[in-house]
């Protein structure tokens, strides 16, 4: 058994000496020095990922397949290979960002965030947010949030048959088997995220890190009644004011677009959200 392994450790040393000298030899000479299977070029290796991110259901076969027609030459064990490679730095997250585009429309999400208030005490908001139009159905405020108050939220949000196919949530213990079953009931396919991946509920916490910057950062909640204004003036502003990148510089509720009335009008502000934001509009010289 030692004489093995001794054997296999002097022909492993032989064969790296036997490498080490070819190199030396075709440096000596002025040649290239080639190890291994040339690499595959960076034009393939970038359509071999376009590929793979548009095709989620395709493999290794029909992308080779679509590479030939377009007259590269590799063979279908490299593209496999650079396949899993791809699908190793998370091709699912892709796949979920496809779910999300392809279902916009027929989308909802929903999720909680606490709020403090000016005597420490720590305040809940659940809301409700579309993923079409980015509107937000429904919102309310609770010291104590449970199963039991989120499910009747729910039924206020949903008090009929929806259009809506999917609701996105995380993994909050008040979303339990009773939220799940209502959400069955109503109608929608409960699609929970990722154990910490808050990026796949990314519209929900974009609206809430909105919400945090352009008024709770700026106005401390008294109580309940307080923070409930507070985010129905907010919610109010978002829908019909705030101009959102995503919808094409427009608003939820599709703000419409103004002309100027005549060559004397003039451009006027109005305060929103007690001064921290404004609305232009034109308005007729006096």
């Amino acid at each position: 058994m030692d004489y093995t392994a001794a054997a296999l450790v002097s022909l492993g040393r032989s064969s790296r000496y036997r490498q080490v000298q070819d190199r030396r030899r075709l440096a000596s000479r002025g040649l290239p020095l080639v190890l291994g299977r040339p690499k595959i070029s960076e034009e393939i290796r970038r359509l071999i990922r376009q590929m793979a991110e548009e095709n989620a259901g395709w493999g290794a076969p029909k992308i080779h397949g679509e590479l030939q027609k377009l007259g590269f030459e590799l063979s279908e064990r490299t593209v496999a290979r650079y396949l899993r490679r791809i699908r190793r730095r998370g091709n699912s997250g892709q796949r979920w960002l496809t779910f999300l585009k392809n279902h916009r429309e027929v989308i909802v999400a929903f999720d909680l965030f606490t709020v403090p208030t000016l005597t420490f005490q720590l305040l809940y908001c659940f809301f409700v947010i579309e993923h079409g139009r980015r509107r937000i159905l429904h919102f309310n405020v609770t010291r104590h949030p449970t199963a039991d108050w989120v499910v009747q939220q729910l039924r206020e949000t949903f008090p009929d048959a929806v259009r809506y196919r999917y609701a996105i949530l995380d993994h909050d213990s008040k979303f339990d088997a009773d939220v799940i079953a209502f959400l069955k009931a109503t109608g929608l396919k409960p699609k929970r995220t990722s154990v910490q991946a808050p990026w796949q509920n990314g519209l929900a916490e974009r609206w809430i890190g909105s919400c945090r910057r352009e008024i709770l950062d700026h106005v401390i909640a008294l109580n309940e009644q307080h923070l409930r204004r507070l985010i129905r003036d907010y919610v109010s502003y978002y829908h019909d004011d705030r101009i959102h990148d995503s919808l094409d510089k427009d608003t939820p509720n599709r703000r419409p677009m103004e002309s100027k009335p005549s060559p004397s009008a003039t451009v006027i502000s109005s305060a929103r959200l007690g001064g921290l934001h404004h609305r232009y509009s034109w308005r007729e010289a006096a």
